[in-house]
This record gives C-alpha cells, sequence and structure tokens, in this order.
C-alpha cells in the first residue's frame, strides 16, 4: 500500500458537467485544483443530452463552446409531446438547442480541464473529509493505494446520491417523503430523427427521444420507482415496459437497435423543489439543483451552478471574501436563479402525471400556448453574460 500526500489550493468532488467546469475555471485562474471521481470515465450516464439555448450561453460564459462545437452536436429547433391517449403538439423551441451525448461531453470536458492545469483522477473513491485548520484533509483509495490532499477549499459535485460523510451535514428529511423515481437510458440506432426532441408520456413515467452525434438517439426515461424497479433487471427490460405503454412509441422504435454498452441506470432520483447550494459545503450540479427532466434544463442548471460559483471561489482563494460570505453569496445567487425554475418544474412534473391532464391538455389547443410560453418558459434559467 502507498499513501500519498497532494496539497492544492481546491478539491473538486464529482468529475461530471459542473465539477469538470468548475475545475477548469479554477485552473484558468492559475490555482491548484484536483478533481477527483469514483468512476471512470469516459462511460454513458442517465441523461436526457439536451442542451438548450440557456446551457449553450453558460458555456459560452466559460470558454467551452468551441470545444464541444467541434463534437458536432445535432440541433435541436422544435419540442414534439406525445400523449398516451396519441394526442400531441409540438412547438418551437427559441433559439436552437443541441444534442450532444454525456459519453463525448465528459470526455471533452476533462481534456479542457486537463488542459487549464487542473488533475484528474478517476476510479478514486473518497473515504472521507475533514476540517483541518482553515482548510480540509480529503482522503482517497484507488485500488490499494491512499491519497491525502490538503486543500484550501472543497466543492461538491457529486449528485444526490453520495454517501461520502460531509463536515456539516444535515440530512436531506424532505427525501423520506418525496416521490422516488427511476432513471433509465439507452442510444439506438436504426430511426431518423429531424431537428427534434420527443417527449412520450405514459402511466408512470415519460420518455424523451433525443438526437445526438453520429446519426445516435438518446432514449431517456424518468419514471415512478415504485411502479417499474420490479418489472425487469436489465435496462432494455425496463425500457421494453415503458415503451408499451405508449402505443405511438412503441411504434416509432419497432425498428431501433440498441447501441451494446449505452445502457445506464439512477435510482432512487428525487426532484428538488427548492435549491440546496451549500451543506457544510458548496455543492454545485445535482448536488444544487435537480430539475424535472422534461423542463429540458437539467445540464443547463448544472453548468449554472458551475459559473455562478467558480468566481466565489477564486475571491475565497484570494482573501477577498470569508467562507461564510462565500456561502452567503453564493446561496443568495443560486436562490434568485433556481427558485423559480424549480418551483415551475415541480408543477409542470405534477401536472404530467395527473392521467386526466393526458386527456385534457392535448385535445385543448387554446392551452398549447399556456405550455409553450407559459410553464415551459418559466423553468427556463436566463442567459448569462462571461466570465471575467
Amino acid at each position: 500500500m502507498i499513501e500519498m500526500k497532494h496539497s492544492v489550493d481546491v478539491v473538486v468532488l464529482g468529475g461530471g458537467i459542473s465539477g469538470s467546469c468548475i475545475a477548469k475555471a479554477l485552473a484558468d485562474k492559475q490555482w491548484e485544483t484536483a478533481l477527483i471521481d469514483r468512476r471512470n470515465f469516459p462511460r454513458h450516464k442517465v441523461c436526457g443530452e439536451f442542451l438548450s439555448p440557456e446551457a449553450q450561453s453558460t458555456l459560452n460564459a466559460l470558454g467551452l463552446t468551441e470545444p464541444l462545437k467541434s463534437l458536432y452536436p445535432t440541433r435541436i429547433e422544435r419540442a414534439q409531446l406525445i400523449f398516451e391517449q396519441g394526442r400531441e403538439f409540438e412547438f418551437p423551441i427559441p433559439g436552437a438547442a443541441w444534442g450532444l451525448s454525456r459519453y463525448r461531453m465528459d470526455e471533452t470536458l476533462h481534456s479542457a480541464a486537463l488542459q487549464a492545469g487542473a488533475q484528474l483522477h478517476l476510479s478514486t473513491t473518497v473515504t472521507g473529509i475533514e476540517q483541518h485548520g482553515e482548510g480540509y484533509i480529503v482522503r482517497t483509495k484507488r485500488g490499494s493505494d491512499t491519497n491525502l490532499f490538503h486543500a484550501r477549499a472543497v466543492i461538491t459535485a457529486w449528485g444526490t446520491n453520495s454517501r461520502v460523510a460531509n463536515p456539516g451535514h444535515r440530512p436531506d428529511a424532505a427525501a423520506s417523503i418525496q416521490q422516488a423515481y427511476l432513471g433509465v437510458k439507452t442510444h439506438y440506432t436504426g430511426i431518423r430523427m429531424g431537428p427534434v426532441i420527443e417527449m412520450y408520456f405514459f402511466q408512470g413515467g415519460y420518455l424523451g427521444l433525443c438526437p445526438v452525434e453520429d446519426g445516435r438517439v438518446n432514449a431517456a426515461a424518468l419514471l415512478n420507482r415504485s411502479e417499474f424497479v420490479k418489472t425487469g433487471k436489465s435496462v432494455m427490460s425496463i425500457l421494453e415496459i415503458a415503451i408499451q405503454r405508449n402505443r405511438r412509441l412503441a411504434e416509432r422504435l419497432a425498428p431501433a437497435v440498441p447501441v451494446p454498452d449505452s445502457q445506464a441506470a439512477i435510482a432512487p432520483v428525487y426532484l428538488q423543489h427548492k435549491p440546496s447550494p451549500w451543506n457544510g459545503l458548496p455543492r454545485i450540479g445535482d448536488a444544487a439543483a435537480t430539475i424535472a427532466p422534461l423542463c429540458g434544463d437539467g445540464m443547463s442548471m448544472a453548468l449554472r451552478s458551475a459559473a455562478l460559483c467558480a468566481p466565489l471561489a477564486d475571491s475565497y482563494l484570494r482573501g477577498s471574501i470569508s467562507l461564510l460570505e462565500w456561502e452567503q453569496r453564493y446561496t443568495e445567487v443560486i436562490q434568485q436563479e433556481f427558485a423559480s425554475p424549480l418551483r415551475w418544474g415541480s408543477l409542470l412534473q405534477w401536472l404530467v402525471s395527473k392521467p386526466v391532464v393526458h386527456q385534457l391538455v392535448p385535445s385543448a389547443a387554446r392551452l398549447a400556448p399556456l405550455l409553450e410560453n407559459g410553464l415551459f418558459r418559466a423553468t427556463r434559467l436566463k442567459p448569462m453574460e462571461p466570465l471575467e
């Protein structure tokens, strides 16, 4: 067994979208930054793989537009909602969205962080975090080797299901009474899609089809865990049960061929009604806010939280603000940006879970503009200016 000691300015826990972006942003400022994730990359993750125009504005602010453009994301101009009874309506997306797989995106974001000077530690499990003087000691294990990271700051981007002890952790009591969901995804070939994202609704959940790069289609579903947890042991068996609950969806995917090794699942999934930006340590990404996937702004929120936290982390490391000021300012700005979209997203999630809505809304054409211009727009973030 080998024990290594590292001295860095900041440790970022979680190598997903938000973690990679804030690691790059802080490394750009010349801070010694270590990015740690317990899994290996690249890998497929449960995600709609839909980058809204708002997400693109944040990518631009972070200086990441060109690296992702080089992956040739699919342009998406419209959204189509198809309900269980076959009724549907379609509306344009103001400003084109992108379809891009997480497999390619995460790999590119890691490369950007490395090029900026960040360290990347994958397949590395965090075994503990301790406050030490004015900083922290982060203990990790990779195989039989252990590492101690002495850091002035720690930022958590570890999603919603981390089991690592967190200094000052306050359990989310609301999780025990919230609806628990199951997320599953796969890629398909063999079906053609125009510049549109298709959302199919059925009893117990919904599934989105989003065209991504290389002619593939991402199929990602959010399902009531209680209804689907016993329907099968594999991602594809669960998906097949869900697909058969919407006739139009079953017909759409009849010629589709699943891409080997592109399947992924996550459970339980809890959708947040309000932001949770700080819990002993700053939270970014899904740890800070998880909006209903049908809103199409999950990746946008992950990116935005990183972009909002990075300047405050930089100010703290420079000694311009205290840790308490960082917490107060970050909490305030996250509340300002995310509270309303999360609230409206929860309402939208509740509405689509009601069978009576499936019957009434699609047939009432006069209500379509209300959804298009009201509820869906209310879940969107505002465009972001470039970071200084």
